[in-house]
């Protein structure tokens, strides 16, 4: 198969589960937010990869479906468990695909170990598999995230003293979280852009509040 006949075979095995999937169908915002993420976190591994030299195809594949297993309902700890079940569902498609068996042993430990970096099964922390909870935490920072963010936090109906405790709190943890290790220099400089724009945000967001209710000078 072409590398586009296996990015679209591994889009339509993530579609077809995301459909049978009884909370996302009854929760299509979730859905559609869930689908939209698996594409960004994809197209942030397809620029790691392309700069760290990996494969682009396997890299794309592995992001696709690194939360494929929210087609299924959480129980108890299912959150926590997902990026292990996740691995689970993907391994026998992945075979399917004729992909090399370490390759995916590669591409399922990545799977399984990006929510709590425990897979449950032996595995290398390769500089691949580091990538895929790479892109997925970078997606966490893109643009949208900050309306996203401040709208779930209700961040406008906020008193004003509440809205600057908010703003400084986050502030300080972004400066904090920019100090993070990334599994590749092409994912730590990624890393760095996004955390660098949201404390820039937040930087003026505070001090715009900090202006609000007195003279300054």
């Amino acid at each position: 198969m072409t590398n586009r006949e296996l990015t679209d075979k591994a889009e339509a095995f993530l579609k077809q589960h995301f459909d049978a999937g009884l909370f996302l169908n009854n929760h299509p915002d979730a859905k559609a937010y869930r689908l939209e993420h698996s594409y960004r976190v994809a197209n942030i591994g397809r620029e790691i990869a392309q700069k760290e030299g990996f494969d682009e195809t396997e890299m794309a594949i592995a992001c696709l479906l690194h939360d494929v297993a929210y087609c299924e309902e959480f129980g108890e700890n299912g959150w926590l468990e997902h990026g292990r079940r996740s691995a689970q569902i993907a391994r026998p498609f992945l075979l399917e695909l004729g992909l090399a068996e370490e390759r995916v042993d590669d591409i399922c430990y990545g799977i399984a170990i990006h929510v709590d970096d425990e897979a449950g099964f032996d595995g290398e922390r390769t500089a691949f598999a580091l990538s895929i909870g790479d892109a997925d935490n970078i997606d966490r920072f893109d643009v949208y995230r900050i309306h996203e963010t401040l709208s779930n936090d209700g961040f406008l109906d906020m008193g004003f003293e509440q809205k600057l405790q908010y703003s400084e709190k986050r502030l300080a943890k972004l400066r904090e979280l920019i100090e993070v290790s990334m599994g590749t220099n092409a994912a730590k400089e990624l890393w760095i852009s996004r955390l660098s724009f949201y404390i820039s945000f937040f930087e003026r967001l505070v001090g715009q509040l900090e202006r609000s209710k007195q003279l300054s000078g």
